[in-house]
């Protein structure tokens, strides 16, 4: 990999205000590239580091998956589990024969509360204007956001990323083991896979090296005239469909903990690096998803996986290339800017460029 080529690309972003956050990109015990832009404060210009403290977005969907397959593996749950039978909701237009299967595979054809497919980043902050982002600290606050909304498909007849899906995946988890979603994930996960800054930060929690999330204010042209934090665009603390905070370097060691077999048996292991969903064709490479993995295929070959996540003033990719014992981390502080560096790496790392 060109270091050079590929800071010289990111310092050109972060330049046009494109690019704010970490780039970590390591093989084995090896850093082969880690470097720091822009700021983790706009206001008090702190600038980002290599150990700053970055929100995930979706990315926390890997933690929610890996936990609930935990949960099964102790015999709490099992992939076949109803989730009405183990809620038992009482106003929910979810229907009996969704399981935890549906749930993970984003096959289950539930209603989300907030549709990525009809809307963008953008108007997820919207949806806090509308719900004050203070009320929603318990998973269960996230039910009356899509609880009444009417199934889009039957169960297993399609693929539609969902975000309730994995609350109410971590509302699962909360009930079968009687402890908290946030410190069953904390105990069993970041603990376990040794990430030392992990966990879900509130927007009032004092915690210092901790990047705030910075929004454009863009005219009617749509060019960025201004920043804001992105404090009243987001839930007050995450849930478990994202929102989890660490640094590059801790995401890392999840990766590794998990394809070695730390945070697994050796079945679910094996399970969870597999994709489990209907193969999505799409241009820029076809995709499956698994449990909480998403899965991009080369010839019918997995090239890598891992997963996305955006929301306002938040950008992160977390992969793992296996043919080549690759892992790429990158956490943004800004809107949509994690997208560009990750295509440039990924070419660089398959045409070795």
């Amino acid at each position: 990999m060109n270091r050079e080529k590929l800071d010289q690309y990111i310092r050109g972003l972060t330049q046009q205000g494109e690019f704010s956050g970490v780039v970590l990109v390591k093989q084995g015990e090896e850093d082969l590239f880690a470097n720091a832009y822009g700021y983790a404060s706009m206001k008090w210009k702190i600038v980002n580091t290599i150990d700053t403290i970055f929100p995930h977005a979706s990315v926390t969907k890997m933690f929610t998956a890996v936990a609930a397959l935990q949960v099964v593996e102790e015999g709490m749950l099992s992939l076949e589990s109803k989730v009405q039978n183990i809620l038992k909701l009482n106003v929910s237009n979810v229907p009996s024969n969704v399981t935890l299967h549906h749930l993970l595979t984003h096959t289950s054809g539930i209603a989300d509360y907030f549709d990525e497919y009809d809307d963008d980043v953008d108007g997820y902050a919207e949806l806090w204007n509308r719900n004050p982002n203070y009320a929603f600290k318990n998973l269960s606050d996230f039910l009356a956001l899509f609880a009444g909304k009417d199934p889009l498909f039957n169960a297993g007849n399609d693929f539609r990323y969902c975000n309730a899906g994995y609350v109410l995946i971590g509302l699962m988890i909360e009930k079968a083991t009687g402890i908290d979603y946030f410190e069953y994930v904390k105990r069993n996960v970041f603990i376990r896979a040794g990430m030392e800054k992990a966990g879900f930060i509130p927007f009032d929690a004092v915690r210092d090296n901790v990047a705030e999330g910075h929004q454009p204010i863009k005219n009617k042209e749509g060019r960025a005239v201004g920043w804001k934090k992105n404090v009243y665009s987001l839930p007050v603390r995450g849930s478990s469909d994202g929102g989890a905070y660490s640094t590059a370097r801790d995401l890392v060691r999840f990766l590794r903990s998990l394809r070695e077999g730390q945070l697994l048996s050796g079945e679910l292991t094996t399970r969870i690096l597999q994709p489990q969903g209907p193969i999505q064709e799409d241009p820029n490479g076809d995709w499956a998803y698994g449990y909480g993995l998403a899965f991009l295929f080369d010839k019918g070959e997995i090239v890598r996986y891992g997963h996305g996540g955006d929301d306002p003033g938040v950008s992160a990719k977390v992969f793992y290339y296996p043919g080549y014992d690759i892992d790429v981390v990158i956490l943004g502080n800004q809107s949509h800017c994690a997208d560009p560096v990750a295509a440039k790496i990924h070419q660089m790392i398959v045409s070795d460029g």
